[in-house]
């Protein structure tokens, strides 16, 4: 597993773990961030937030929130994303 915020733009995986307090777990599960859900990254840069697609919504993240968020990448898996 990998934090999110490693992901390069284009690159796609499925959450496995958030970590982090209470808050910031149950912040990052009602925007969608949940184990299991296929998650996407869209636009990461040097620096600011990054952008990702999870659940067909795309969603800025501080570059905090992205390296709690553990994931298993996957290097060949279009039909998680069939909009995109």
């Amino acid at each position: 597993m990998i934090p999110l915020l490693e992901l390069q733009s284009g690159q796609q995986g499925t959450i496995r773990a958030l970590r982090g307090g209470h808050c910031l777990k149950a912040r990052l599960a009602t925007l969608g961030f949940t184990p299991g859900a296929p998650v996407k990254m869209v636009r990461r840069g040097r620096h600011g937030p990054v952008i990702v697609s999870v659940r067909g919504t795309q969603i800025a993240l501080g570059r905090g929130e992205a390296q709690r968020i553990l994931i298993l990448m996957e290097e060949h898996n279009d039909a998680l994303f069939t909009n995109n």
